[in-house]
């Protein structure tokens, strides 16, 4: 789970808003076309291209508005910028696992659920070279709850990671081309894009990085 930064609402979706009158006022279930479009555009970016929680890239077709917490819960405004993120599953295919926002769906406990908008989040994981994601520490409840209610640890996610990891085991590498390639990978790319499980990189490689 990444750290993401909220940036600004964009224009597009603010300006919608602000078309508000006597007749009419905007609804989380009215936003379509170039306003919603702009919104998860936007959201996208700023998560570098990376699910909210698992760190998939993330496509247009393959993904969806999260709201952190649920818009079932009369205190949240379902508009609000702040509380929106991307998460990866727009829909499930036959016989796949759901996981992340689809998994989580409105579940919500600010004292268990870990937030990609908490600075901390990325130090409360680890990640085990198949791939495999645990608590960074035992006795780390929210993190545990997190992994389960998140679907985090299931054998598609651990495969995928496992699948990012190997090229950086190849033999062949020395440690100068290692630490050159780690280096490269877990910078954003010119198009704004991380390098998918750059968590994951990170907890394994990233000492080649800081040494």
């Amino acid at each position: 789970m990444k750290h993401i930064i909220k940036c600004s609402e964009p224009q597009a979706f603010a300006d919608w808003k602000d078309q508000a009158n006597e007749d009419w006022q905007p609804d989380y279930g009215d936003l379509s076309g170039a306003p919603k479009e702009a919104v998860k555009e936007a959201l996208m970016k700023e998560q570098g291209y990376l699910c909210c929680y698992c760190e998939r890239r993330l496509t247009n077709d393959d993904s969806h508005i999260e709201h952190l917490r649920p818009q079932s819960d009369p205190a949240v405004d379902p508009l609000d910028f702040a509380n929106m993120l991307c998460s990866c599953q727009k829909q499930l295919k036959k016989g796949e696992p759901r996981h992340c926002g689809n998994l989580k769906d409105d579940w919500y406990d600010a004292a268990l659920l870990i937030s990609p908008l908490d600075s901390d989040c990325e130090s409360r994981f680890a990640f085990m070279g198949n791939g495999a994601i645990k608590p960074s520490l035992l006795t780390d409840t929210a993190a545990t709850e997190s992994i389960n209610h998140l679907g985090l640890n299931i054998p598609k996610l651990n495969a995928l990671r496992a699948s990012a990891i190997e090229p950086f085991l190849e033999e062949t590498l020395n440690e100068a081309e290692l630490r050159q390639f780690v280096s490269g990978y877990l910078e954003k790319e010119a198009n704004g894009r991380h390098g998918e499980f750059w968590t994951t990189i990170r907890y394994l490689f990233g000492d080649y990085v800081s040494a």
